[in-house]
């Protein structure tokens, strides 16, 4: 990981929202209902959900999600129209050695 990668991750976990999202991810089970067609958390948390226990607009959310997968803090997988978000397990682990 560079420092530039690592400056981005800093900026996304220094909002108080995104942070919660990040830890809300963590155990998806403990915070979400499994979205009715998937059943699983396999592919992550469907979007709305997150928009809807984070209470902020879907543009506001839009935007804090877009730019925590941009930093590679999330994964996205789509299926049909539905978007799910999880944690992306591998950069935060880089994230964690480089600051070290």
């Amino acid at each position: 990981m560079d420092i530039k990668t690592a400056t981005e991750i800093g900026k996304c976990l220094s909002n108080e929202t995104r942070f919660q999202i990040m830890e809300w991810l963590k155990e998806p089970e403990k915070n979400f209902p499994p979205h009715e067609t998937l059943k699983h958390f396999d592919d992550g948390v469907c979007v709305t959900y997150i928009q809807e226990k984070a209470g902020l607009s879907q543009s506001t959310i839009s935007t804090y999600l877009t730019n925590m997968e941009k930093c590679g803090l999330l994964i996205s997988t789509r299926h049909g129209k539905w978007s799910y978000l999880k944690r992306n397990e591998n950069t935060i682990g880089k994230f964690i050695k480089f600051l070290k």
